[in-house]
């Protein structure tokens, strides 16, 4: 049986760099989230009975990394399953459950993160009107296998409730600069690829400036709304919402309500109140 698990303080290592204006961005890009957009099944073979999921960067159909929405509907419970690869998810509505078959019910809020192992016999309910996590796979594609088939691996599962992350401020972390802005570092890969994930929490009425130099750069927006300024535009952008860029980018953006993102990257970023 999973437990609720407290994230003890991770000190950030910082890396000296250097940088440079948003000018010599490679790419970036801006997708708000539009909930009219058709969406697709998570597991096909279900049907109407399978959560609903959009993906909002890859595609989960094939072998690389996906980040993707997931829809469930009210007092929606799984059967057992396991799955061929091993995934994250934070639930941005809703009251999601995701343990052992044998478990009792641990509703998981807004801002909640789990990890699913791959091979791992489980299920996963949802207990709102409206149910809605961020799901992603570092490789796919992403398959539901009964639970025979189920196998061991090295990682161990984890469910964290959003009252139980730690957050770190600009007198501890050297990312940040400014008040009204805190960072919780969530995983870190032990591939070798540096990739790293991350929460940001900004409070309302609040810009800033999000500096990345990462050649794999994604935010998810799983709390709030804000106001993302682009070369010409300004994008409203609430939750389920994605940015990402590659290479040398400054990302300006400015809250309307407390705002909190899910941050995968691959290298430094710093945030500046501006």
């Amino acid at each position: 049986m999973l437990l609720t698990l407290r994230l003890s303080f991770i000190s950030l290592v910082i890396l000296s760099s250097h940088f440079v204006n948003a000018d010599e961005a490679q790419s970036t890009f801006v997708k708000p989230f539009d909930n009219k957009i058709e969406w697709g099944y998570l597991n096909p073979l279900r049907g109407e009975n399978s959560p609903k999921a959009l993906n909002l960067w890859g595609d989960r159909t094939t072998s690389g990394a996906t980040g993707m929405l997931v829809k469930f509907k009210p007092d929606f419970s799984s059967p057992p399953h396991i799955h061929n690869v091993a995934y994250r998810a934070v639930v941005i509505s809703g009251s999601l459950h995701n343990d052992d078959p044998t478990a009792q019910p641990n509703w998981m809020t807004t801002g909640s993160f789990w990890t699913q192992p791959a091979g791992s016999n489980h299920i996963t309910a949802a207990n709102s009107a409206e149910n809605m996590i961020y799901l992603e796979i570092d490789e796919g594609p992403y398959l539901v296998k009964p639970p025979q088939q189920q196998f061991a691996t090295k990682e161990q599962p984890l469910n964290l409730h959003w009252s139980n992350i730690t957050w770190v401020d600009s007198h501890q972390s050297k990312m940040l600069s400014g008040s009204g802005i805190a960072l919780s570092k969530l995983w870190q890969s032990s591939s070798g690829t540096a990739m790293t994930g991350y929460f940001l929490k900004v409070a309302a009425n609040t810009s800033v400036n999000l500096k990345s130099e990462s050649s794999q750069f994604k935010a998810v927006v799983i709390k709030g709304n804000i106001e993302y300024e682009g070369q010409n535009t300004t994008t409203s952008l609430k939750a389920g919402s994605l940015f990402s860029s590659e290479g040398v980018t400054d990302h300006r953006f400015t809250t309307q309500s407390e705002t909190v993102l899910y941050i995968r990257t691959n290298d430094v970023f710093k945030v500046i109140k501006v």
